[in-house]
């Protein structure tokens, strides 16, 4: 994979010049409207950059952003890239590892998610403090490379706990409800069933969804600090579960963002 991120990665600052990101920030479900907090230098089309998977997804727009956030230099996933759309997990994480390769600093991860903890409702943010894996593969199976990171890279403290304080002390002082959360990815695409909900919980779980865990290992692979937020889009808790569809989750996601991005915002600016 190695040449494969080279080649990528020299596409990308062909097209961007001098501009060194030092930031990343993957856009989840719903969340895209961050990009329009951003000074935009450049962007890119996933499908015009070679060697790049391409977002399936509705409401993914599929496209690099760089720019200026707050003041700092960002590179933005606009639609991020999900196991049940059919890639492998090397494909899923390779954005991340071109972003490394140009040169962020830290990784932002935001996504949709639904409760399995009744203190979290619908609308709130959660926070992820760590993570409990339930998809079928893993990003670093296979011969390992060791100009990425090392065979057995530890995993006691996946999100960055300086990252997680400061973004909750950043709710706090904007009035946001904003908890700390587990988060269990599980392959989707179809939404968990009532038993599922408890089974998730009982393990651990505050909230869950289908994304954000390859990424999150694969930056901690190569040593890159992570800080991942949630907006709470539906509530799994209920015994009288209610079918939710895509659209209601994309309303919920939009009518949150503000408060997420907020968040972002600050938390970038804060960065040294």
């Amino acid at each position: 994979m190695y040449h494969l991120i080279e080649e990528t990665t020299a596409f990308i600052k062909h097209r961007i010049g001098d501009f060194v990101p030092e930031f990343g920030i993957i856009l989840g479900t719903g969340l895209g409207k961050l990009a329009d907090e951003v000074a935009i230098t450049h962007q890119l089309m996933y499908a015009n950059i070679p060697n790049f998977p391409i977002s399936t997804v509705e409401f993914h727009t599929g496209k690099l952003i760089f720019g200026l956030l707050n003041g700092r230099r960002v590179v933005a996933m606009q639609g991020r890239l999900h196991y049940y759309e059919g890639y492998s997990m090397q494909q899923i994480t390779f954005p991340v590892r071109v972003l490394k390769a140009l040169g962020i600093q830290k990784l932002f991860v935001s996504n949709a998610s639904g409760s399995l903890n009744p203190t979290i409702l619908k609308g709130d943010l959660a926070i992820i403090d760590d993570h409990i894996n339930l998809l079928p593969d893993n990003p670093l199976r296979g011969a390992n490379d060791s100009r990425f990171g090392p065979r057995f890279p530890d995993m006691s403290r996946p999100y960055d706990a300086q990252l997680i304080q400061e973004g909750l002390d950043i709710a706090k002082r904007q009035s946001i409800t904003a908890h700390r959360a587990v988060y269990v990815s599980t392959p989707g695409p179809n939404l968990e069933t009532r038993a599922e909900y408890r089974y998730m919980r009982l393990i651990g779980g505050d909230i869950v969804g289908m994304s954000t865990v390859p990424e999150v290992i694969v930056a901690n692979h190569m040593a890159l600090p992570v800080f991942a937020i949630s907006v709470v889009t539906d509530e799994g808790f209920h015994e009288d579960l209610q079918p939710v569809s895509l659209a209601e989750i994309v309303e919920v996601a939009s009518t949150a963002e503000p408060k997420m991005t907020l968040i972002l915002k600050e938390l970038v600016a804060l960065q040294r």
